[in-house]
């Protein structure tokens, strides 16, 4: 009965899920709208705390973000129901997407429809960004690591462990210039240690399986092989959708004894993610279900199940046992210090990725496109600061303007 309570809560999370388009840049600013300023179930600093948190874990930052939510409302049942919610409706568009790719022109792929979701997401993105901004930046220190973060993201955002190691330098200079609040007394509480333990258990055993498999030619030893490689890739990669795809790359297309599709098929996966609503992890998905798509049609459903499983459970895993420590950790002076630097980064990497999103948009040239890009730039920014519209009503004019344009 008492799960009763949360429905209006996963009624959000569902259609945050069927419109959260733009990737992690986009979904920041759609958690803004929907979870602080609608329902407010956490506040501006509760989501910056825990954006910023999440950027210091590998694996889908944006899923670590909502499954935190449903974490701090209702405990551990209501954190795998919100995931559920959350990485389902993606997974099986993408993994639908590897049965019938093949049957779809080209130009279908690559429709047009998608193209204001860009700009969109941008404009998201600044909204989430001023918001933050105003909690975060207090002083000229914090204005200069966001200032640094901000330039150092945008150039070496490609380099995984750039949001890590920034987020990590903006902590430690603020413990240098700032007082921080007075010590408090801390309760040493027991750690539990089963996530870990069974991350790291599921990591040593998947490697050990998937050789042992390719050793002696098990008859199902692609399977096993799928899941070493995709819990792999959740448990080792910062920076999100855009470093995963080139680990993918070169795991399924240029590695000779895995080669199971074509450049052109993963790189057809990847664009049409861009136009579908969730995480951009769901990109595991469709290589399973395309690396499994020689051996039948229930082979390729399993490999569908496996990408989506074998992608998100490290997030999972690392988010959950590492997310009680954290909160004990801040209420050491050092720490408490540290959050305002690691904050003050979190601003600067959500300005880099705005600039970031914004740099592939047609925005200078004096083109029609330009314009509109612009206006949906500048209109959706000023909706989302000064009404009360949701934004999937905002995400659905967006598509409609791109099937009209």
């Amino acid at each position: 009965m008492k799960f009763i309570r949360h429905i209006p809560f996963l009624k959000a999370v569902l259609l945050y899920t069927l419109t959260a388009f733009g990737g992690p840049q986009g979904h920041i600013g759609m958690l803004m709208k929907v979870f602080v300023k609608k329902r407010k179930d956490l506040t501006e600093q509760e989501l910056t705390d825990l954006f910023a948190f999440c950027q210091l874990l590998p694996g889908a930052s944006s899923t670590q973000t909502i499954t935190l939510i449903g974490y701090k409302r209702g405990g551990l049942p209501l954190a795998l129901v919100t995931l559920l919610i959350w990485i389902a409706p993606a997974c099986c568009i993408m993994g639908g997407l590897s049965f019938f790719v093949h049957y779809l022109d080209k130009r279908t792929l690559h429709t047009d429809i998608f193209k204001f979701l860009q700009p969109m997401a941008v404009g998201f993105l600044i909204y989430a960004t001023w918001h933050s901004y105003k909690t975060a930046i207090k002083n000229n220190i914090t204005r200069v690591i966001m200032i640094v973060a901000a330039f150092a993201v945008y150039f070496f955002i490609k380099t995984p462990w750039v949001f890590p190691i920034i987020l990590v330098i903006g902590g430690v200079v603020t413990n240098f210039g700032n007082k921080g609040q007075p010590q408090k007394e801390v309760k040493h509480r027991k750690i539990k240690w089963t996530n870990i333990w069974v991350f790291a258990i599921v990591f040593i055993l998947a490697g050990f399986l998937s050789e042992t498999a390719r050793k002696q030619e098990w008859e199902n030893r692609r399977a096993f092989n799928l899941f070493e490689n995709f819990y792999r890739f959740g448990s080792l990669v910062f920076g999100g959708g855009q470093v995963l795809v080139p680990m993918m790359y070169e795991q399924f297309v240029i590695r000779e004894k895995t080669q199971y599709m074509t450049g052109e098929e993963l790189l057809t996966g990847a664009g049409f993610v861009q136009g579908v609503p969730g995480p951009v992890f769901s990109m595991a998905s469709y290589t399973g279900g395309m690396a499994m798509r020689d051996l039948g049609k229930e082979s390729q459903i399993a490999g569908i199940a496996i990408g989506a499983v074998a992608i998100f459970l490290p997030s999972l895993l690392l988010v959950l046992f590492f997310y009680p420590i954290w909160n004990n950790l801040k209420k050491y002076n050092v720490v408490y210090r540290s959050l305002e630097g690691i904050k003050a980064a979190t601003v600067g990497l959500m300005v880099a990725s705005a600039f970031y999103v914004a740099r592939d948009i047609s925005i200078l040239e004096l083109k029609t496109i330009s314009y509109l890009n612009l206006i949906v730039i500048f209109s959706t920014t000023v909706l989302l600061a000064t009404t009360k519209i949701p934004p999937p009503v905002i995400a659905f004019v967006c598509l409609l303007l791109g099937w009209i344009f």
